[in-house]
């Protein structure tokens, strides 16, 4: 990918329908280093941005970028391969990002250096707690370590292994409460472990599929909501462990599943996006009808 879109939505909509009046902001071009793992920084106009070309040659493996002028804020060196997995503290200005070079690095918006590096084993996927205080590395072999953001060089103060299943992490994410992680593995599994001690409380698969699956968990943390190969959106309660809706998701096999944080709506992503929000008189918010709208 060498480039990547900004759009708005309009606050307050009372449909979907209202809400997805798109409005394109800004198409960043990125051809010299490509664009990969994105995600915002705590400012609404800024983004960090892996690269996917010239690693080897600059080393600039990840840039602080501002979208109201376009412009480069700084160029974070030091990964030799492609960063797989990249995430922001909700607290500060720390972001971690893992990559295929087997390490993970900790960084500071505010400076070029790197903060801090822990080396593995395997494919690294990375994410913070919602308080910032304990972040989580997952590795090949179902390993995953915890880490105190405030004294991580100390080594981890606990490690859950997910046992049979060896395949790699792709994605690992903390429920908004925070008890509960979900790992997705490239062997196309999800697992739901309880985040004070490891326990694999439930474990879904899905279809084979060509690319890398995201799962998420909805904002309450009852359900969980993957893509998958057979081209359709799934539904679980981790409670019951029942499958309780499936959706097709219009776009092919949907890689990519993020909620918006101040919404009670989901986009889904494959080449193309699709927004969906639960109906909620329908029943459970995970297993009702669904709009979408999609744009190309």
């Amino acid at each position: 990918m060498t480039q990547f879109d900004f759009l708005t939505l309009p606050m307050g909509s009372k449909s979907l329908k209202q809400a997805c009046k798109k409005r394109l902001l800004k198409t960043a071009y990125h051809k010299k280093h490509g664009a990969d793992r994105i995600c915002f920084t705590h400012h609404p106009h800024s983004v960090i941005c892996s690269s996917i070309h010239n690693l080897d040659l600059h080393g600039e493996s990840l840039r602080y970028l501002s979208m109201y002028d376009n412009r480069c804020l700084r160029y974070f060196k030091g990964h030799k391969e492609r960063v797989v997995s990249l995430c922001m503290s909700p607290v500060n200005d720390s972001f971690m990002s893992g990559s295929l070079d087997h390490s993970v690095r900790i960084w500071d918006l505010r400076v070029n250096a790197c903060q801090g590096i822990l080396r593995l084993r395997g494919r690294p996927a990375v994410a913070y707690d919602q308080q910032g205080l304990v972040f989580a590395v997952a590795m090949e072999g179902g390993a995953v370590k915890l880490f105190d953001s405030r004294s991580y060089d100390k080594g981890p103060f606990d490690t859950f292994l997910v046992g049979g299943d060896t395949a790699e992490v792709c994605d690992i994410k903390f429920s908004n409460d925070g008890k509960s992680m979900l790992l997705t593995t490239t062997s196309n599994s999800i697992y739901v472990l309880d985040a004070y001690g490891g326990e694999k409380r439930c474990g879904f698969n899905l279809d084979p599929s060509p690319t890398a699956m995201e799962a998420t968990f909805t904002p309450d943390g009852q359900y969980v909501v993957s893509g998958s190969g057979d081209g359709n959106l799934h539904a679980w309660n981790i409670n019951t462990l029942n499958k309780v809706s499936s959706w097709d998701s219009h776009i092919g096999v949907p890689s990519c599943l993020k909620w918006a944080p101040r919404r009670v709506m989901f986009v889904a992503a494959s080449s193309v996006l699709t927004f969906w929000i639960p109906n909620h008189g329908a029943g459970d918010a995970a297993g009702a009808q669904t709009e979408q709208v999609t744009l190309q």
